[in-house]
């Protein structure tokens, strides 16, 4: 039984808003595939040229479109009193958010990701009320049932791209991420995908069985737009391995192609918004330069004057403004744009209907004093067109300033962008990259410590400033500067870290270990502070507060979610301090699983010497644990590892520890004689202490042998080979 159709206003309906060819390519986005296509390929071979051409854009497309809003719900007395609640209340508390994010900057990531994930969401919206409008225009009988399953469809593409937007940690330091897992978000992303291609083709199969496929052509463009716009990068992704841009692809150029849509319905709206209620000097030319205007209004002055009134880092404040009128927008553009509002479907679907109402301007708090403005006096219309003109020289300041800070690798011309807005630490820090590939570190600390002073709140900035100290050997200073910034930041865990590295060097230990601590507190998977404070932990002899922070960091090294950059070899060495670490707290038998540990990576890297050295560590642990022969087969293979290196040192020092084991042992006097000799030997070349003691073993071992000695001295070789094959027995 099928669900009872919604009813359609089929006398008087039209099936186009301006015409076939216009509603195809922009209103049901057919121009999506080529345009998105272009943007791939202009943007990977010309990134500086698409980069102005998007901004333009921007200014002709993305802004006007926020304003058609604006100008929708603000415009009459009417819509002012009906959306009181979004267009006052909604207003007022977005403003005093955006003064909160101007003081506190860790508040702008939490904005900024709001508006990133709800653009797609808008987006989607969108979509799916032009297909609804459509379908409604063209006489199609919707069911409820198929209207929840388009519904449904466009929710699942939605919620998959989100599941993309938030796999893995996030790249951008103002998008915050959920990090889910790969092995959740694949198979999440496969079933939203096939939900919204089910849930499509199903509702349109019932609708082409109801109303035709007359009826259903241009809805079936925009669900393939939605294909476009949401299922397919996707799905791209998926193939190809490559997480999603959540910052380029929401405002990117899927924002300019949504904006375009906007503007082509809000235009034929007002339009007839202003016939349906007696207007004769509505003009299409007029309501798009006011759009435009409007739109540099409320995106580019904002941003500006709080940069130079107060100082402010440019860059910031644009985003802050970029989000919140996008929030703003969002808010209001859900209450106003409901064709259940009889009024807005007579306008966009009942040709023939009639939705009179007043035009004043006029009314309370801010739209009553705009009264004058709107006025017909020549005052009023000579103040609208120099506001106009004020503000579209305006925004062509800013595109001129965007030309110069986008060209990235041009000094002159980020100079140029600096002379025009000294206060935004983005740019800034792009001087001071140039500036250091140039050689010209004293020009690139001076553009670091502006980028600091145009926001001390942000510590990307304060990161940079700080690496580049310690790249130009200014230790003290920089010891100095990151001490400053964890006043502001004290739970920074890279500032805590790199602090901790300057405090060390520096001679000041306690604070070294101390912001390490903090830092592994905070943060326990940062890696390199669980080695560094594992290993002060170690010099201060405090062995078994180390082991863990060693652990923590083997843990991490091998974890699927971290990059480890080091090499095998330093991997072994942590193994290796370690196995020491609990060899020293006596836990012998978690010892010898760490040296053995060890050992298996090292002969899968290839590292000989370290093999060698882990041979060592493992006979003495074996030693003391009283195995003696597996301590013994230890030192052998040691050795003979030692031979194939060529190491004479290491060698000499092999032999000499294992004459002391087979002294200690019991074990031959002539055997252990002879490796002291051979270790005497071997370091004949190498004066130091090591040669000294050997020499003082062997002298001792000479007197109690005797004419023994003689013998081993006359065949050192036959009893070394001895001593090769021993396998001893316990003593």
């Amino acid at each position: 039984m099928r669900d009872k159709p919604e009813s359609v206003p089929m006398s008087s309906a039209k099936p186009w808003i301006y015409g076939p060819a216009l509603d195809v390519i922009v209103g049901c986005g057919a121009w999506s595939a080529p345009l998105l296509l272009l943007a791939a390929i202009v943007g990977a071979s010309n990134s500086h040229a698409w980069g102005v051409a998007f901004y333009l854009l921007a200014v002709v497309f993305n802004y006007p479109h926020f304003m058609a809003t604006v100008y929708r719900a603000y415009h009459t007395r009417e819509d002012f009193a009906k959306y009181r609640i979004f267009t006052l209340h909604f207003t007022a508390l977005l403003a005093l958010t955006g003064i909160l994010a101007h003081y506190s900057f860790r508040l702008v990531p939490w904005i900024f990701t709001l508006y990133i994930c709800w653009s797609p969401w808008h987006y989607a919206g969108q979509n799916f009320g032009l297909l609804m409008m459509f379908l409604r225009r063209r006489g199609a009988r919707v069911t409820e049932g198929e209207r929840r399953l388009l519904r449904y469809a466009f929710i699942a593409s939605y919620a998959m791209l989100m599941v993309s937007f938030h796999t893995g940690p996030s790249n951008d330091p103002l998008i915050l991420s959920l990090g889910l897992p790969f092995k959740i978000a694949f198979p999440a992303e496969l079933i939203l995908g096939a939900s919204f291609a089910a849930l499509g083709a199903l509702a349109f199969v019932r609708l082409v069985r109801a109303s035709g496929v007359t009826a259903i052509l241009a809805p079936l463009i925009l669900l393939f737009s939605q294909f476009l716009w949401f299922v397919l990068p996707t799905f791209l992704s998926l193939v190809s391995g490559l997480q999603i841009p959540q910052t380029r692809y929401s405002s990117g150029i899927l924002a300019v192609l949504h904006s375009t849509q906007y503007l082509w319905i809000t235009s034929y709206y007002a339009q007839r918004e202003a016939k349906a209620s007696g207007a004769t000097t509505w003009r299409m030319s007029t309501y798009l330069v006011t759009l435009i205007a409007g739109g540099i209004a409320l995106f580019i002055c904002g941003p500006w004057l709080v940069s130079y009134v107060f100082r402010f880092d440019f860059t910031v404040s644009f985003l802050i403004f970029t989000a919140l009128v996008n929030i703003h927008h969002f808010i209001l553009d859900g209450a106003i744009w409901k064709l259940r509002d009889t009024r807005i479907a007579a306008l966009l679907i009942d040709q023939g209907g009639r939705a009179s109402r007043a035009t004043s301007c006029a009314g309370p708090s801010v739209i009553a004093a705009t009264r004058w403005l709107g006025g017909k006096s020549p005052a009023a219309h000579a103040f609208r067109v120099g506001l106009a003109i004020v503000l579209l020289l305006w925004g062509a300041l800013d595109q001129v300033h965007y030309v110069y800070v986008s060209d990235e690798g041009n000094l002159s011309s980020l100079r140029r962008a600096a002379g025009l807005n000294p206060y935004d630490s983005s740019l800034q820090m792009r001087i001071a990259r140039v500036e250091m590939q140039a050689g010209d570190l004293d020009d690139a600390l001076g553009a670091l410590t502006r980028a600091v002073a145009a926001n001390p709140k942000n510590p990307i900035p304060q990161q940079a400033r700080g690496r580049a100290l310690v790249e130009s050997g200014h230790l003290n200073e920089a010891y100095e500067h990151y001490q400053k910034m964890l006043a502001v930041f004290p739970r920074d865990p890279d500032a805590l870290v790199n602090f901790g590295i300057l405090a060390q060097q520096l001679g000041h230990s306690e604070e070294a270990t101390g912001a390490w601590s903090k830092a592994v507190q905070i943060d326990p998977g940062q890696m390199n502070a669980q080695l560094f404070l594992a290993e002060a932990l170690d010099r201060e002899g405090q062995h078994a507060d180390a082991v863990p922070h060693y652990e923590t960091f083997l843990r991490t090294a091998v974890a699927p979610s971290k990059q480890w950059n080091g090499t095998p070899g330093q991997i072994i060495s942590v193994w290796v301090k370690l196995a020491d670490d609990l060899s020293q707290t006596n836990q012998p038998g978690f010892a010898l699983k760490a040296y053995t540990t060890a050992m298996t990576l090292a002969e899968k890297a290839g590292e000989r010497p370290l093999q060698s050295l882990l041979l060592a560590r493992l006979a003495d642990l074996q030693d003391k644990t009283g195995d003696i022969p597996a301590a013994a087969q230890s030192y052998q293979r040691g050795l003979a590892l030692d031979r194939a290196l060529a190491d004479r040192r290491g060698e000499a020092s092999d032999w000499f520890n294992y004459g002391q084991f087979l002294r200690r042992r019991g074990q031959s006097a002539e055997l252990a004689y002879a490796c002291f000799l051979q270790a005497e030997n071997l370091l004949e070349s190498a004066p130091g202490q090591e040669l000294e003691a050997a020499r003082k073993v062997r002298g001792q071992m000479e007197g109690s042998l005797g004419g023994k000695a003689e013998i081993v001295r006359n065949d050192l070789a036959g009893f070394l080979a001895k001593a090769m094959s021993l396998s001893p027995h316990p003593a």
